[in-house]
């Protein structure tokens, strides 16, 4: 069991070249942020160069051109400085599967690895937020208040309100169920419940912790 607090953690977030390893894709933006006790205290932002031309789509959907990943230092070296950066950390993305899959993918090429285990922001907020229309990380955003100035769909911003949806999470269930610093593997298992089941598991952990 990961007896972490789930209030410490780094937030991960990836741009790339297209939506799967799989299929060739690799990675040419990494954003993160550390948060520590419920607090943000430190950030990593690279590009990085894939080594392949990135078409037009993403181009505008990133902002992030060819001409920008020309004088980025390659994805080799920047998942090296990464690796590093995350230390011991638990990992948090919004989508998660997506974010993991490059991580591991970027990090095999360097033979690297992490200690830490994820969980889903997004996962979390369809059992947390349930009159949400949508679950999207720009939605969601808007629809909380946590808006800052920024662009969507560029890697630090991304896991900049990615770490303030989390944290505005994370003090819903103390408000609602008194629970001041859930425990990662508790987030995690609520990422996996269904709907119906989340507020009497959290009750359940509640009440069981209010008496020891």
């Amino acid at each position: 069991m990961n007896l972490k607090h789930a209030d410490t953690l780094v937030v991960l977030d990836f741009e790339t070249t297209g939506l799967s390893p799989d299929n060739g894709d690799r990675a040419i933006e990494i954003g993160a942020v550390r948060i520590v006790d419920g607090k943000i205290t430190e950030q990593f932002q690279a590009l990085m160069n894939p080594g392949i031309r990135v078409n037009s789509f993403i181009e505008g959907y990133t902002g992030i051109t060819n001409t920008m990943l020309d004088g980025a230092a390659s994805c080799s070296e920047v998942m090296a400085q990464f690796c590093d950066f995350i230390g011991d950390d638990n990992l948090l993305a919004h989508n998660a599967s997506f974010d993991q899959k490059f991580l591991d993918n970027e990090l095999s090429h360097i033979s690297r690895t992490y200690k830490g285990e994820f969980t889903c922001s997004l996962l979390v907020s369809r059992r947390i937020n349930l009159d949400a229309p949508s679950h999207s990380l720009g939605n969601l955003v808007n629809q909380l208040e946590l808006s800052e100035e920024g662009s969507f769909h560029r890697a630090l911003f991304d896991a900049q309100m990615t770490a303030k949806l989390w944290l505005h999470m994370l003090a819903q269930i103390n408000e609602t169920y008194g629970i001041e610093r859930a425990p990662f593997s508790l987030m995690q298992q609520i990422a996996c419940t269904p709907k119906k089941q989340v507020a009497k598991i959290l009750q359940n952990y509640s009440i069981q912790n209010a008496t020891l």
